[in-house]
C-alpha cells in the first residue's frame, strides 16, 4: 500500500495530465501476486477484497505482464486492498507482475524517468500508470512531473492506521472537480530528529485533492473525523485521491490500539495499521 503524505497539485499538461509534487511512503501490508510460467496469460482473483476485481484484461496486472513482452505467465492476485481506494494497490499489483516477469526471464531492471531498461526491454511505466514507477521501488520518496521523476528522501518510523470506508473514489471526477490546478509545491523537506518531528512538518503541507473527494464523496469526512477523534492520533489525511484516511501515531502500539476502537465501531470499514517505510526487501520476488 502506498501512501501519499503529502499530495500538490501543481499543474496540468496540455496532454490533460495533472503535475503533481507527493511525498509517498509504503506500508508493510499489500496484495500477494503469485505467477508461473504458461503457455497464456490468465489470471484469478481471491482474497477478501477480491469482490468486483476483474480477472481477465481489464486488470492492470494484466496489462503490465503482457507489456513487458516477456512471456506469458500463469497469475494468481490475492486481494487485501480494497480496490479504487488512492493507496496505490492496482498499480502495486502491475509492477509486481513486471518484477515477476522478470524474476521468470532471469533479468534485473533499472528503472530511471518512470522508465524501466531489463535487457532489451524498455518499456515505459508511467504510460501504464502514473503510480506504477514510485511503487516499483516502495521506498519513501517525492514523486514530481505525473509521478514518474523520484527522488529518494530519509523519513523517521511513522506508524499510521489506514482506513477506507469501501466507497470507490473515480480518480478523474476527483481532479475535475479541483478547482484550482497550480497550487504551490511541497517545502524543501528537512532532516528530521524523530518521529514527532516529522509529523509537525507533514502537518504544515497538504492533499490537495481531499475537498474534491470530500464533495464527490462526503463520507471522507467522516473517516477523518472518526480518525481524529482516535487518543494518539497526530496527524490525519487523505491519501492520493481517496478514499483511504489515514492517521499517523508516535508509536506502533498507539496504531494498533486505535485500529481496535475504531475497527469495534466501525465494522464494515476496511482498515489495517503498521510502520510506514521502506517495504522493497518485502516486494522483492520470492520463489513459492
Amino acid at each position: 500500500a502506498k501512501v501519499n503524505l503529502a499530495l500538490h497539485v501543481t499543474g496540468q499538461r496540455a496532454d490533460g495530465y495533472h503535475l503533481l509534487d507527493s511525498l509517498v511512503s509504503f506500508a508493510p501490508f499489500g496484495d500477494r501476486l503469485e505467477i508461473a510460467p504458461a503457455e497464456e496469460i490468465s489470471l484469478t482473483v481471491a482474497g477478501p477484497e477480491a469482490a468486483g476485481v476483474p480477472a481477465d484484461a481489464r486488470n492492470l496486472v494484466w496489462k503490465a505482464l503482457a507489456a513487458t513482452g516477456l512471456g506469458a505467465a500463469r497469475m494468481r492476485l490475492v486481494k487485501h486492498l480494497p480496490a479504487a481506494s488512492g493507496i496505490g494497490g492496482g498499480s502495486s499489483d502491475a509492477t509486481a507482475a513486471i518484477l515477476g516477469a522478470l524474476a521468470l526471464a532471469g533479468l534485473s531492471g533499472q528503472l530511471a524517468a518512470g522508465r524501466l531498461r531489463a535487457g532489451a526491454l524498455d518499456l515505459d511505466l508511467a504510460a501504464l500508470g502514473a503510480d506504477l514507477p514510485m511503487c516499483f521501488a516502495p521506498h519513501p520518496a517525492r514523486a514530481t512531473g505525473i509521478g514518474e521523476h523520484l527522488a529518494p528522501v530519509t523519513l523517521p518510523p511513522l506508524p499510521a492506521l489506514l482506513v477506507n470506508p469501501r466507497v470507490e473514489v473515480p480518480t478523474p471526477t476527483v481532479f475535475k472537480a479541483l478547482t484550482r490546478k497550480d497550487n504551490p509545491p511541497i517545502d524543501p523537506i528537512p532532516a528530521f530528529a524523530d518521529t514527532r518531528a516529522c509529523i509537525a512538518w507533514l502537518a504544515t503541507q497538504r492533499n490537495d485533492l481531499e475537498p474534491p473527494a470530500i464533495a464527490a464523496a462526503p463520507i471522507i469526512a467522516d473517516v477523518l473525523a472518526a480518525l481524529e477523534a482516535l487518543p494518539g492520533a497526530r496527524l490525519v489525511r487523505m491519501s492520493g485521491s481517496g478514499a483511504t484516511c489515514f492517521a499517523l501515531f508516535e508509536t506502533l502500539p498507539e496504531a494498533q490500539t486505535a485500529e481496535a476502537r475504531l475497527a469495534a465501531a466501525h465494522p464494515a470499514w476496511w482498515s489495517a495499521s503498521g510502520t510506514l517505510g521502506n517495504q522493497e526487501e518485502a516486494a522483492r520476488p520470492q520463489p513459492l
